[in-house]
């Protein structure tokens, strides 16, 4: 009867404040956003960021396209100077409405998934880099499905002297010529391009933005500027960008094989083409295009990171406001 009686005065008060709206709160929101708002600002920040630089990666497209099938290749400065002499601004531009169509979905995939990953695997030390690393590896697993189709017909309408008219000809002409197979002929050479690619990226970009709050800004650790999410998001793009350019040289000859001059080759093996390459023009051919590489995800990374942080804090004022609302 004494168990019964306690537990009858003593039972709910603990109890109570278990169940309670803070729960349910911290359930559905993590870092006070929900997980659409996060898509949403993944998807502003990769379009922003792809839009901004593409005359950057069409450079880069084209210097790599036929490493090791032709010995003299022009440098940065000439291919761009071919390319408005020959084909006005516009050439810079072709093929920016398969980015637009794929890199919004795809980074909506990628932050969200990634900020799903660092939740779960951080065990409560939100500056686990290791935590960081592996969250950004999940996220361009999931990230790559989606963009892959998209960027290899960006990529074939980039090349000089492309053979297809536009967006729909380039997807409706592979489907008929190669099969569905081809528009995911790079995946496993873009995961194992991008899984090192983001973990440097991710590890780095954390690093150096509590590095840079801790040098500049010591007595506002959690008021985080652009400025530091811009020159954090810079050098980790700078970086991972250098490191992993071999692997994009090969993604990109697997996505253009064929077309314009391209090799083609009889399986998406990696080692198939890093041989074909290295054959042809030298180790030196697996650093084509490295410094319009950087000289995009530098930058690029910079805006993306900028509009998203800045995206989020546009979300979380407005979930503060509809909390005190309620």
């Amino acid at each position: 009867m004494a168990a019964t009686d306690v537990s009858t005065q003593y039972g709910p008060v603990p109890k109570s404040p278990v169940i309670s709206p803070e729960l349910t709160v911290s359930a559905d929101y993590h870092d006070g956003l929900l997980f659409w708002q996060y898509m949403v600002a993944g998807s502003i920040a990769g379009s922003v960021e792809h839009m901004a630089m593409f005359p950057v990666d069409t450079l880069k497209t084209r210097m790599q396209a036929l490493a090791g099938s032709c010995r003299t290749q022009p440098g940065i400065y000439r291919a761009f100077t071919s390319i408005l002499k020959l084909e006005g601004p516009a050439g810079l531009y072709r093929g920016i409405g398969a980015m637009g169509l794929g890199a919004g979905p795809a980074h909506a995939v990628y932050f969200s998934v990634y900020e799903f990953f660092k939740e779960s695997f951080s065990s409560g030390d939100p500056n686990n880099p290791v935590a960081h690393a592996a969250s950004g590896v999940c996220a361009t697993v999931a990230s790559d499905a989606v963009i892959t189709p998209m960027d290899m017909v960006k990529q074939r309408l980039q090349l000089e002297r492309s053979p297809y008219r536009g967006l729909g000809d380039c997807v409706r002409r592979v489907l008929v010529e190669e099969g569905i197979g081809a528009f995911y002929a790079s995946y496993r050479t873009t995961v194992v391009m991008n899984a090192p690619f983001t973990a440097v990226h991710f590890a780095t970009y954390e690093a150096a933005k509590r590095g840079l709050m801790e040098a500049f800004l010591p007595e506002a650790a959690s008021d985080e500027s652009l400025v530091v999410h811009a020159t954090a998001g810079a050098a980790a793009g700078a970086l991972a960008a250098a490191v992993t350019t071999p692997l994009d040289v090969v993604k990109t000859q697997l996505q253009c094989q064929g077309v314009c001059g391209c090799d083609r080759f009889s399986s998406s093996s990696m080692g198939d083409v890093i041989r074909a390459v290295v054959k042809k023009d030298g180790y030196r051919g697996l650093m084509r295009g490295w410094i319009p590489r950087m000289l995009f995800h530098a930058p690029a990374a910079a805006i993306c990171w900028s509009t998203y942080e800045t995206s989020k804090s546009f979300f979380q004022r407005l979930n503060d406001s509809k909390s005190r609302s309620h």
